[in-house]
This record gives structure tokens, sequence and C-alpha cells, in this order.
């Protein structure tokens, strides 16, 4: 079984990849249709931070079957532990998005 850090940094990660990847390659249709590829890169960014979230924990549902686990059977450790998981995948698509914003020129 993995150790909790090095899950972190894989949910960590994953969120991260999932938001650039998707912005990066996502951009590309628009250079294809003569459209510019910035303002599309950093919507695609914004729109799929959620996604990258459910990505990086492994699925919705898994995570919220982790969590009502934790909170109603009593297993406060399980509950806390999902919740770092979720705010680290967050903190991951955040710094994703704020690269494409970046990078794209645009406003933090």
């Amino acid at each position: 079984m993995e150790g909790f850090f090095s899950k972190l940094l894989l949910i960590f990660f994953t969120s991260l990849g999932v938001v650039l990847g998707a912005a990066i390659i996502g951009s590309l249709a628009p250079i294809l249709v003569g459209q510019p590829p910035l303002r599309t890169m950093t919507r695609i960014a914004m729109e799929i931070k959620i996604w990258a979230i459910a990505a990086a924990m492994g699925g919705t549902f898994s995570a919220i079957e982790i969590l009502s686990q934790g909170l109603f059977e009593g297993q406060l450790r399980i509950f806390i532990k999902q919740l770092i998981f979720i705010v680290i995948a967050f903190i991951g698509a955040q710094i994703g998005y704020w690269i494409i914003q970046t990078l794209a020129g645009g406003k933090s």
C-alpha cells in the first residue's frame, strides 16, 4: 500500500496534469479553425477544474462513499484523510489554471 505522502503527490500532480493537458491539447482545435487559442485555453482550464479533481480522486462516487463511511460510521481519520485529498486535488487544479492564465497573459 502506498503511503499517505505519495498519494498526496499523486493526487496533486494528476489534478494539475489534467488541467494543463486539457487546456493545452484543447487549444489546438481553435488553431485549426482560425480562432484565438489563448482565450480558449483559459476557458478550458477554468471549466475542467472540477473534472480534474474528480479524476485525481479516482472518480466522484468512490470519494463520496469514503466520505460517508468516515462521517456516518464514525471513522474520523478516514474522513479527514479524504478531505485532505480533496483539498490537495483542488490546489493542483487551481495551480494548473493559474499556470494557463499566466501563459495566456491573463490576470491572476
